[in-house]
């Protein structure tokens, strides 16, 4: 098995895998579901198809968390394994239809839950375009970043317990809103927010009181999510100075149920962002992994038959690279552990179309987006559903699904 590398193209599975599907035998992401009879177990999927990682023998765990505390050896060896199972050339299961039965399960027959057991949840603030938009609109159009913005990965911490998994709706959050800064009054926000992005996920963790370098970095990282950090605008506003997000962004935030690893995102790495000015020593060099991701948000209305494009950016974007990230964050010696998450913050492009908030799409709201129905929308309604995808494109696709999620009213 050393030499075989799930990674080839030319890599085939006896399950019927469409062209173009999220979910080749190349991918092999990793999560966490539950099923009548089963109870909560982690699994891979292939195609339209869950693989029962317990009832294979391979992983008997409700999450991902026991895994991710082996380390990259052991996720690396796991992945070989699976793709080997699942490969045209093995008979094992594939001449075995009854076997078949008790290990592979349809998507559309299993409960997709939150991959791991998040102990710590950080967000960055790593979008270039993303912070220049945003200092352009409430601060100096001129000089938009702050002083410190270029010299380190902004970010704070969230609520771990607040994540949700993709398909679990978001109720409108009340709290305080004040648009004279004198008259507060306790309301639903008026002002709700997508932010696409992605997070990844810790693997290895670290020791208390010891720096990650950030040539090491990657080594601790197991992979890849989407992420929607749900925002409530004008409780954001009256309460974030002058400690930061509070409120506004605690009460929600959804993650896509595979973990698409690193090992399979491999073949889509793209150069590092050029940084100026140049890091401080203890976020430079190294191999700091980067990736080329499309990643595309699509709003349904209840009026809509069909969701709506609304934005398309790239990973790629992304001033901060996820080892910088981590160094960061460990630098004064905090330490991670297995399965905590570190968002990327909005990932932002330079262009109109590719803006990953509402907040930036519609301008603060005085540019309303025109839907196909002839709606318009400055930020969400009650009943609005909105869509996250990512992928990435070569000789063939590798892909995150979907993470979809409706507003509830408050």
């Amino acid at each position: 098995m050393a030499s075989y590398n799930p990674n080839d193209p030319r890599h085939r599975s006896w399950i019927e895998v469409p062209p173009g599907h999220d979910f080749p035998i190349q991918n092999l992401p990793f999560g966490a579901f539950s099923a009548p009879g089963r109870g909560t177990r982690a699994g891979v999927a292939i195609g339209d198809w869950v693989l029962d990682l317990a009832e294979v023998g391979f992983l008997d765990a409700p999450n991902l968390n026991p895994l991710l505390e082996e380390g990259p050896d052991a996720w690396k060896a796991l992945r070989q394994r699976v793709s080997w199972l699942l490969h045209e050339d093995n008979p094992e299961l594939r001449d075995n239809p009854s076997r078949q039965k008790d290990l592979l399960l349809r998507r559309q027959d299993v409960e997709m839950c939150v991959p791991v057991r998040i102990g710590d949840y950080v967000d960055f603030y790593s979008s270039l375009d993303h912070a220049t938009n945003v200092g352009k609109m409430f601060r100096d159009p001129s000089n938009p970043l702050l002083p410190n913005w270029k010299h380190l990965p902004v970010g704070y911490h969230g609520r771990s317990g607040t994540v949700i998994a993709a398909g679990t709706p978001v109720k409108r959050p009340k709290g305080q809103l004040c648009s004279d800064d004198r008259n507060p009054v306790y309301a639903p926000t008026r002002r709700l927010d997508i932010e696409l992005e992605t997070a990844f996920v810790i693997g290895q963790g670290s020791e208390l009181g010891v720096p990650v370098p950030v040539a090491e970095a990657s080594s601790l990282i197991f992979g890849l999510v989407l992420l929607n950090d749900w925002s409530a605008r004008d409780i954001q506003r009256w309460e974030y100075q002058p400690l930061g997000p509070f409120l506004g962004k605690s009460f929600a935030t959804s993650i896509s149920p595979w973990v698409v690893t690193l090992d399979a995102l491999e073949p889509f790495r793209v150069p590092a962002p050029h940084q100026d000015p140049a890091p401080l020593p203890y976020l430079a060099g190294g191999d700091q992994p980067h990736y080329g991701i499309h990643l595309e948000v699509l709003l349904k209305t209840p009026q809509m038959d069909e969701p709506f494009s609304i934005c398309r950016t790239d990973f790629r974007h992304l001033y901060w690279t996820m080892s910088q990230q981590l160094a960061h964050l460990t630098s004064n010696g905090a330490s991670v552990r297995p399965g905590d998450l570190c968002g990327s913050g909005t990932i932002s492009g330079p262009d109109p179309d590719s803006f990953g908030s509402l907040l930036e799409l519609t301008w603060n709201g005085t540019k309303p987006l025109a839907l196909p129905t002839g709606e318009t929308r400055s930020f969400l309604e009650d009943g609005d559903t909105v869509i996250l995808r990512g992928w990435c494109e070569g000789s063939y696709r590798i892909g995150f699904g979907e993470l979809r999620t409706q507003v509830l009213a408050a």
